[in-house]
């Protein structure tokens, strides 16, 4: 069959525009490296380097021939949508130059190439050499308004992919001085993060979704480094202009309108520990701040309590938590991390006890039961560090609940209130090896006859299950509750509890059996 060229482009023209869209969006022609693979890619058209050797028709595959410095060969397959080349680039002049010449057959290579060349609009090298916060936001915006088209709703599974794209584009242009790298990458960090979130919210897109969370906590672990980087090293007077603009882009994405407020604090919190921790800083801060438009999803209060701990003044620090949104916990769990990290723990007492009669309706209203056990472990941890009376500390593990056990069973193996512990252990059951990890030993030492309850209970709860091997369990759960009876001088009692065991559950003769082989009483 006779290779027809025309027929075979106009059988495709819907895949054809499709991979044309994406080099348009991929491909910006502010960028030195872009503009000369289209170029390259549009020459080898005109120029017939691009020979088209034969079609598959079984497999819908085209196999073509570029003629460059070395012969390359793209191959199309029509039927599964893909497009492959030999060289080593993903997205390389060849496959560019063969699609263009698909579709010279249907449209006009040259007014292709004018209309991808006239969304030029700045010259990346130039602003690069310029060096100023201003040049290096001009760069991320077009970076940005040339992947996220104005209105146009964003998929929240592309983000991580519009988002690694724009750095790599971006990072082509950064410092080669090593001490201005490290600001370039947070500056244009905050920038696109920045972009991306403004774009979400004005155009509705999925800001809540797992695939955005995912992508925004990957940047921001990414972002710690840098921080880390950024904060161990000297800074130069030429830098000022800079951290005054990173210092804007940090308040930028604290106060957007809505979506992961935890990460927007953290990332706040964390810039202002490490980099921007001088008081004359702050005061600005707190004046920029009053200016401002406050984000629905974080109270301005409780930003302000941030420059209260880095001002060290305590007093309006005091005023403000006496306004405490129970909903709003995590910020303030935030500002105690913040508070412990800069050695202030006059600051993160301060912010514990005044979040106490608000613990328990957070956990166990405001936030998410999957959530739960982290969080009071976290918590829990936190007041260790902390002197609470002891009305404090049954109000904290009131509110832990459930998901406070193992925290308030140490209390009370503490206080030396065993019964309490024997009773919380029969509230919540678990198991006696679970037990004996965690206090029984103490207990049974310091008050055997406490134990004798709950060595019933499990004893109990495996009689329920009626089969030999819960029996046998059984029988050895009544063989420690024999050694606590024995320490406790009660063994006339034990006796007597065995023979009533016995008269109950006479109609199990698997559990006679077992228990005329232990001989237990």
């Amino acid at each position: 069959m006779g290779l027809s060229i025309p027929v075979i482009a106009q059988d495709n023209v819907d895949f054809i525009n499709r991979e044309l869209e994406k080099y348009e969006r991929e491909l910006h022609p502010s960028a030195a490296e872009d503009e000369e693979l289209v170029r390259r890619a549009v020459f080898s058209v005109r120029n017939k380097s691009v020979l088209f050797e034969r079609y598959n028709t079984a497999s819908s595959k085209l196999f073509t021939v570029v003629q460059d410095v070395r012969p390359a060969e793209v191959t199309i397959d029509f039927r599964h949508q893909a497009t492959q080349c030999t060289c080593p680039q993903k997205m390389c002049r060849h496959q560019l130059g063969v699609l263009l010449g698909l579709y010279q057959y249907f449209g006009s290579v040259q007014e292709w190439a004018a209309n991808w060349r006239n969304k030029k609009s700045v010259q990346f090298v130039q602003l690069a050499t310029e060096r100023t916060p201003e040049s290096w936001q001009r760069m991320s915006e077009e970076v940005m308004n040339h992947l996220l088209p104005a209105g146009r709703r964003i998929e929240s599974y592309l983000v991580t992919s519009i988002i690694d794209h724009a750095h790599a584009k971006l990072r082509r242009y950064m410092p080669l001085e090593r001490e201005w790298q490290p600001i370039y990458k947070l500056y244009m960090e905050l920038a696109v993060l920045n972009k991306i979130w403004s774009h979400f919210i004005a155009t509705a897109s999925p800001l809540h979704s797992d695939y955005f969370q995912y992508a925004m906590d990957r940047r921001y672990e990414y972002a710690l480094d840098i921080i880390d980087e950024l904060s161990s090293k000297s800074r130069l007077f030429a830098t000022d202009p800079f951290y005054d603009a990173l210092q804007q882009q940090v308040r930028t994405l604290l106060l957007q309108g809505e979506g992961l407020p935890h990460l927007r604090i953290s990332f706040y919190l964390v810039c202002w520990e490490k980099i921007f921790n001088d008081k004359k800083r702050a005061q600005q801060e707190l004046a920029a701040l009053a200016e401002t438009k406050q984000a629905a999803d974080i109270p301005r209060d409780a930003i302000n309590l941030l420059f209260y701990i880095v001002l060290k003044n305590y007093k309006a620090l005091e005023q403000s938590l006496q306004h405490i949104q129970p909903k709003s916990i995590h910020i303030y769990e935030a500002l105690v991390h913040f508070a412990r990290n800069v050695f202030d723990h006059q600051a993160a007492t301060l912010l514990l006890k005044a979040m106490l009669p608000h613990l328990k309706q957070y956990i166990q209203e405001v936030l998410p039961p999957h959530h739960r056990q982290l969080f009071t472990n976290t918590l829990n941890d936190l007041y260790a560090a902390t002197e609470l009376t002891e009305a404090e500390e049954l109000m904290l593990y009131g509110a832990f609940g459930r998901y406070g056990i193992q925290p308030y069973s140490d209390y009370l193996l503490q206080k030396g209130r065993y019964a309490d512990w024997v009773a919380l252990h029969q509230l919540y059951p678990s198991s006696i090896s679970y037990l004996e990890s965690i206090g029984l030993k103490q207990v049974l030492s310091e008050n055997p006859a406490a134990t004798l309850p709950l060595y019933h209970h499990y004893a109990m709860e495996e009689i329920k299950q009626k089969s030999r091997m819960n029996y046998k369990q059984a029988v050895r759960l009544w063989k420690g509750m024999k050694s606590a009876a024995k320490k406790a001088g009660k063994t006339a009692y034990f006796e007597a509890y065995m023979e009533t065991v016995r008269l109950h559950f006479k109609r199990l003769r698997a559990l006679q059996e077992e228990l005329d082989k232990a001989k237990l009483c």
